[in-house]
């Protein structure tokens, strides 16, 4: 299928109330031109709703979308031209594939020759080339899938809206579609918006991230700065395994168990701080170890769980506080003499110390 030029999307302001409760509440956001932005929340959220909205299946009580310079708000979904992918594919069971397909198209009255192509381009795209004729019945679930996704871009819109399309597949098949999809929104190019709850898929496949909680935006960032620099506790603990200590902002610096930690960057907020652990960055201090930058806790050894190319070593620190650290079961790394009981150090380089605010729930 030929490339398009994704439209930028502006969203100011946005709420949605159902009685007294928020589903949206007053929400700011910009997504660039050709960009693969993920909402990424718990269930109940309002991650869906706002994506309803901006396929107007919702209708926000205030707040502006646009498309481009357009205003959208208050136009009908089948006006809007974006391409829509449902969770559950929402395909005609009484439609072969190919039919399908082309609905969209028929709808906006192409002519039989042109849908006759681009149905085949489409399916190509997808890797479906001779399923046209086939029944929906007759497709499995990760067929199914391709069906729903050519489905939507197959007239070639400039916005792609997706609703955690791949929740109903298997864990190899979704991790596969889930490069298949990035590959595809790199090759097409439209600007693709995609509802997730799935963590891991969500830093996989996006260019930024929203993480939003009770109807409230989180947080917008990379991948990589979302897990590496949280805006607040509930946006670590969403994105990746953390334990968190509770720290002193004295002065210029933070204490835990009164020892002062070496940190790069500290929130502008000065009070309910916590530090982040995160259990792959925590390692085992050796003899002669240069600890400058670093951060050492004494802790004993509770629990050794063995994850195969990984294993998860729980301990408990002078304070009875608990946190974990993932270490690898290469042969020859010291962490393979640890046994439980043992009390040893740990470090934790200063460029791994994130402090972060207590709250966001």
């Amino acid at each position: 299928m030929s490339t398009t030029n994704g439209l930028p999307i502006s969203i100011s302001g946005i709420t949605k109330r159902y009685g007294n409760l928020h589903a949206l509440d007053n929400i700011d956001l910009e997504i660039k031109q050709g960009e693969f932005l993920t909402l990424l929340g718990p269930s109940g959220s309002g991650k869906t709703t706002l994506l309803m909205a901006l396929a107007g299946f919702t209708r926000p009580d205030h707040g502006s979308i646009k498309f481009g310079d357009e205003e959208i708000i208050l136009k009908a979904p089948h006006q809007r031209g974006v391409g829509m992918m449902f969770q559950n594919y929402a395909l005609f069971p009484h439609m072969n594939v190919s039919q399908n397909i082309s609905y969209p198209l028929r709808l906006r009255k192409v002519n039989k020759t042109e849908i006759a192509e681009r149905v085949n381009q489409a399916l190509e795209t997808v890797q479906l080339t001779g399923f046209g004729d086939r029944g929906i019945n007759q497709l499995s679930g990760g067929q199914r899938q391709r069906v729903a996704l050519a489905r939507a871009i197959v007239f070639s819109p400039r916005i792609l809206l997706m609703d955690e399309p791949l929740s109903a597949l298997d864990k190899n098949l979704r991790e596969k579609m889930q490069i298949e999809l990035r590959h595809l929104h790199e090759e097409l190019g439209m600007t693709t918006v995609y509802v997730t709850h799935d963590q891991r898929e969500a830093l996989t496949m996006s260019d930024r991230i929203v993480v939003i909680n009770n109807g409230k935006l989180m947080q917008c960032a990379t991948p990589r700065d979302l897990y590496d620099y949280p805006a607040n506790k509930f946006v670590a603990e969403f994105i990746g395994e953390s334990a968190f200590l509770k720290v002193d902002h004295q002065g210029d610096g933070v204490y835990f168990d009164g020892q002062k930690l070496v940190v790069e960057t500290l929130p502008k907020k000065q009070k309910d701080l916590l530090l982040m652990v995160r259990p792959e960055r925590l390692m085992v201090m050796v003899d002669g170890q240069n600890t400058k930058d670093m951060n050492i806790f004494n802790v004993t050894v509770s629990e050794i769980v063995y994850q195969g190319e990984t294993k998860m070593i729980y301990v408990i620190l002078a304070d009875g506080v608990s946190m974990s650290m993932r270490l690898s079961t290469r042969s020859g790394q010291p962490q393979n003499q640890i046994d439980k009981g043992d009390k040893i150090k740990l470090v934790l380089h200063k460029s791994d110390t994130t402090v972060v605010v207590d709250g966001g729930y």
